[in-house]
C-alpha cells in the first residue's frame, strides 16, 4: 500500500514579528523569576569555594584580581621612574602592532584658502598602501620661516569632524550639527579648537577619526557622521590591528610632516584631544616624546576600575555594557591603565580640564613630582565639582554601579562636557611663551565663570 505524505503548512511569520518575538525573549527575565536589583548589583558567587557559575562573574572575579604588569608604582625613584617610563613606551608600541612602513608619496596639498588672522590648507596624506587620509592646517599669518611658530594637532570627540574643529562648513548636509546627531554637537562652536588655537598663534592641525567625517563610507545617508565603527574596529581587530592604532599610526605620520614645515617650530609641538580624541591623544604622546604639549580634554579615570565597579543591572535584568571596541587595544589591561600611561608623560606639560577621580589624578601628580615637575601639571575639574566638599573621592570606587552613578563618583557632569578653550588656550601659550591670547573665544561658559573668578 502507497501512503501518500502531504507536505507541512509553515505559517510565515514577516521579519519584524520575528524580531519583536527574538528580543523579547532575550530582554525579559524568565517566567516565574523575579529580579533583585539591589541584590544582584554586586556580582557574588554565592559557592562555598568562591567560585563563579556565570562567565560574568569570573570576568568580575579577573578584574578584581588583576594588577596591570607595568602600573605606575607611586614609589619610583627618580631613575626607576625614566626606566618604567622605557618600558611602557616599549609595550604600547607593540601593543600597537603597526604595519610594517612602505615608502609612499609625500603629502599633498589640495587647496588653499584665506581666513581671518590666517590661511587655511587641505592637504592629502597616504599613510600605507590603499589609504588616503585628508587633514586641514590652519597657518596664522605671523608664522613664517623667519618666525615659525608652535604647532598643535587637534583631534575631536567622538562624532567631531575636522570641518568642526577647523569653525568650517560642514562637507555635505549630513555632517551639519542638529539635534538628530551626537551630543557632542550641542557644544559645536566651544568644539572648535582648532580655530580657537589659530587665533592664538599655533599652527593648528585638524584631523578625522578613522570612520568618521571624510573618511565615513556612507554616513552622510544616515544623516550622521558616523560609519558603523564598531564593525571596522571588530574587522581590525581580527587582522591584528585596532580602530585607536589605525588613528595614531596616521596621525603620527601627519606630526612627522608638521615638523618639517618651515613655518613650524619643531621644538613647541602639542598635541589637543576632546573625548574620543583623548584616546589617540595618549597613544601619540606616550609613543613621540618629541610632543612637548598635552592637552587632555576629558575626564581620567581607571578604566578597569569603571568596568569593576559598573556591574549594577537593569530592571530587564542587563548590567552596563562596555564602550564599543574602538575604545580596545587588545591586551593593554594586561600592562597599564590610561592614568599610568598618562604618568608616563611626566615631565612634559599636561592640562587635564575635566578632572576625574581624584586617585586616578593624585597618580599623575605624584609621577610629576617624581619627575622633578610639579608645576608643569595643571588639572582642573568639571565646574560642579571645583569644591573638593562637592566631589566623591571615596577609595575605592564601590562596586554596583550604574553607568550613572559611575560618573558622579567620577565626578562628571557629561552634560558640560566640552573643549575648554579658555582653561587650554592661555595654558599651553604660556607653556610655548607665546603672547597672552586675551579673552578666548567662545569664553568660559556661565556654570564655568564662578570657580574661575575664585
Amino acid at each position: 500500500m502507497t501512503r501518500t505524505y502531504l507536505p507541512r503548512r509553515r505559517i510565515a511569520i514577516s521579519r519584524p514579528v520575528a524580531t519583536a518575538v527574538w528580543m523579547f525573549a532575550l530582554v525579559m527575565p524568565a517566567l516565574g523569576q523575579k529580579l533583585d536589583i539591589e541584590k544582584e548589583s554586586v556580582i557574588q558567587s554565592g559557592r562555598s569555594d568562591g567560585r563563579h557559575l556565570s562567565t560574568r562573574g569570573f570576568q568580575q572575579y579577573l578584574l578584581r584580581n588583576s594588577q596591570p604588569k607595568l602600573a605606575f608604582n607611586p614609589e619610583f625613584s627618580s631613575e626607576e621612574f625614566v626606566q618604567w617610563q622605557t618600558q611602557v613606551r616599549g609595550k604600547l608600541l607593540e601593543l600597537m602592532n603597526f604595519p610594517e612602513s612602505v615608502p609612499q608619496p609625500e603629502p599633498r596639498r589640495l587647496w588653499i584658502r584665506k581666513r581671518e588672522g590666517y590661511v587655511l590648507q587641505k592637504w592629502e596624506l597616504y599613510p600605507e598602501p590603499g589609504s588616503v587620509v585628508p587633514f586641514l592646517v590652519l597657518v596664522p599669518n605671523s608664522a613664517t620661516p623667519a618666525n615659525p611658530a608652535p604647532a598643535i594637532m587637534c583631534i575631536p570627540g567622538s562624532s567631531g569632524t575636522k570641518e568642526n574643529l577647523a569653525g568650517e562648513p560642514p562637507l555635505g548636509p549630513a555632517f551639519k550639527p542638529d539635534d538628530r546627531n551626537h551630543a557632542g554637537w550641542l557644544h559645536a562652536q566651544r568644539n572648535q579648537q582648532a580655530v580657537q588655537y589659530a587665533r592664538a598663534g599655533f599652527v593648528a592641525v585638524a584631523v578625522d577619526h578613522p570612520g568618521t567625517g571624510e573618511l565615513s563610507d556612507l554616513a552622510r545617508y544616515r544623516g550622521t557622521t558616523m560609519d558603523d565603527r564598531n564593525t571596522i574596529s571588530r574587522y581590525l581587530i581580527d587582522m591584528g590591528r585596532s580602530f585607536i592604532a589605525l588613528s595614531v599610526f596616521q596621525k603620527l605620520q601627519i606630526l612627522e610632516w608638521v615638523r618639517e614645515q618651515p613655518h613650524v617650530d619643531a621644538e613647541r609641538i602639542a598635541v589637543s584631544g576632546h573625548s574620543l580624541g583623548t584616546e589617540a591623544l595618549l597613544a601619540l604622546a606616550v609613543l613621540d616624546p618629541q610632543i612637548q604639549g598635552i592637552v587632555w580634554n576629558d575626564y581620567l579615570a581607571a578604566t578597569m576600575k569603571r568596568a569593576k565597579a559598573s556591574t549594577k543591572p537593569n530592571r530587564r535584568g542587563i548590567r552596563p555594557g562596555a564602550n564599543w571596541l574602538g575604545h580596545s587595544i587588545p591586551g593593554l589591561w594586561q600592562w597599564f591603565d590610561y592614568p599610568d600611561l598618562v604618568a608616563s608623560l611626566a615631565p612634559r606639560p599636561l592640562i587635564v580640564t575635566e578632572g576625574g577621580p581624584t586617585h586616578s589624578l593624585n597618580l599623575v601628580r605624584k609621577a610629576y613630582q617624581i619627575a622633578g615637575a610639579a608645576d608643569d601639571v595643571s588639572i582642573h575639574y568639571y565646574p560642579q565639582y571645583h569644591d573638593p566638599a562637592n566631589r566623591r573621592d571615596g577609595e575605592p570606587i564601590p562596586e554596583g554601579l550604574t553607568a550613572t552613578e559611575w560618573l558622579d563618583y567620577a565626578n562628571v557632569h557629561a552634560a558640560h562636557h566640552y573643549f575648554k578653550g579658555y582653561l587650554a588656550i592661555p595654558w599651553l601659550s604660556g607653556q610655548f611663551q607665546l603672547p597672552d591670547p586675551g579673552e578666548v573665544y567662545p569664553p568660559a561658559a556661565p556654570e564655568a565663570v564662578k570657580t574661575l573668578l575664585k
